[in-house]
């Protein structure tokens, strides 16, 4: 959701621009938003808890829903999808009848910024922009919504925006509690284009290739074996072609997928039929834990970005302090690792095709990870480090990122 509403507001955008050839009078001295495109473990929590409490798998055709968003939720995304997709920043004002979202952006050849702003009203049935602005300049709700549903038809959306209307029936702003409530009417072809929309027929088949190469590479061990992480990445990623950052896309995913045992088929239905992986300790440093923790950050990387995938750390170890294996830098130095291997991945290939050419161990990953503090308790953990964002913990995090850079992968 957050995502669509920051591509269609994006889209907007862009759509009022250039009909209107206003992009010179919208110029604004100072953004409207200001901020990073980090993306707190909070909001990696409160998405988690989202779609336990309304997993499309479980919903029956023209059941009714009411779904509590936390506004936080809305915003984290909306300034991350504006970060990655639109090179500015976004956000989201909750008042009591109204959403308002925002994005600043900042042309590169222009000496000023774009501001936009756009308010959906508290209302039953399909939701309607009350009103919006570029800048200073106020625009009529009309044609905010002539170019809105113009770009929907143009950006290919026009199918899913119609069922999402279909099934949304109301939206009611709560902001003392800070969240938005949705009312609708589950529509099962939402999943299904949902799906369509993250994985394509082209990114499947990909997909279905590495899956059977790695099954390939696995097929000559024996069971429970351990074998390095490296070994199995180097002839995974060893691909050329014009769609080479797709292959290694889908490779990196086929191989987090494997060792996170997560079942391919929740999203793709057809991988049901594929062949089946025999089990294997894949290893990096010696350690099960840390070859997870790195190719499961790679694949978040390559396919939803470095701020996502460093959230998605942070939670699992915040996680993990209060109910698992205890809070572990070494774990979030390989998570770091990842993200920074799954960013090269997809943006400079050059890099990868260096190290897949030569003998390169985990030491060409990884830093040195067992001298990190680890298995710590949540109160531990607070008692040494005090939490995420304090002076303590941000002088591990410095660390981490001192060992990195050292890395020539990473230089």
């Amino acid at each position: 959701m957050t995502r669509l509403l920051a591509a269609l507001a994006g889209m907007l955008l862009i759509a009022l621009l250039a009909a209107g050839g206003l992009l010179i009078t919208a110029l604004d001295s100072k953004p409207l938003v200001e901020r990073s495109e980090t993306i707190s473990p909070a909001a990696v929590a409160a998405a988690r808890w989202l779609l336990l409490t309304n997993d499309p798998r479980r919903l029956q055709a023209g059941e009714a829903r009411r779904a509590a968003i936390p506004a936080t939720l809305i915003d984290e995304g909306i300034n991350y999808v504006a970060s990655r997709n639109l090179h500015g920043r976004g956000a989201l004002a909750l008042t009591e009848d109204s959403a308002e979202i925002r994005l600043t952006l900042r042309p590169p050849v222009f000496n000023g910024y774009i501001n936009l702003r756009a308010s959906l009203r508290e209302a039953s049935g399909e939701p309607h922009i009350a009103s919006a602005a570029i800048g200073a300049l106020a625009l009529p709700p009309w044609l905010a919504e002539l170019a809105l549903r113009n770009a929907i038809r143009l950006a290919g959306f026009e199918r899913e925006w119609q069922l999402a209307n279909k099934a949304v029936r109301a939206l009611d702003f709560d902001p003392a509690h800070q969240r938005i409530i949705v009312s609708y009417v589950w529509e099962p072809a939402l999943l299904d284009r949902a799906r369509n929309i993250a994985v394509n027929p082209q990114d499947v088949a990909r997909i279905r290739s590495a899956h059977e190469s790695l099954a390939a590479l696995l097929d000559h061990k024996a069971p429970g074996s351990r074998l390095p992480l490296v070994e199995v990445l180097k002839p995974m990623l060893s691909i050329g072609g014009d769609d080479q950052r797709e292959n290694r896309r889908a490779a990196i995913l086929a191989v987090a997928a494997y060792l996170s045992e997560k079942n391919l088929a929740h999203v793709i239905p057809e991988a049901h039929s594929w062949p089946r992986l025999r089990p294997l300790l894949l290893t990096l440093q010696g350690r099960g834990d840390s070859a997870q923790h790195f190719a499961v950050s790679a694949a978040l990387a390559a396919w939803a970005g470095e701020p996502i995938a460093d959230a998605i750390g942070v939670y699992k170890e915040l996680l993990d302090a209060r109910h698992g294996s205890g809070f572990s830098f070494a774990d979030l130095a390989a998570d770091r690792a990842g993200t920074r291997f799954g960013e090269l991945l997809t943006s400079q290939p050059g890099r990868l095709d260096h190290l897949l050419s030569s003998d390169f161990a985990d030491s060409a990953l990884v830093p040195i990870l067992n001298d990190l503090p680890e298995s710590m308790s949540e109160r531990e953990f607070r008692r040494r480090f005090g939490g995420p964002g304090t002076a303590g913990y941000q002088k591990m995090n410095d660390e981490i990122e001192r060992r990195l850079n050292a890395l020539p992968l990473y230089q």
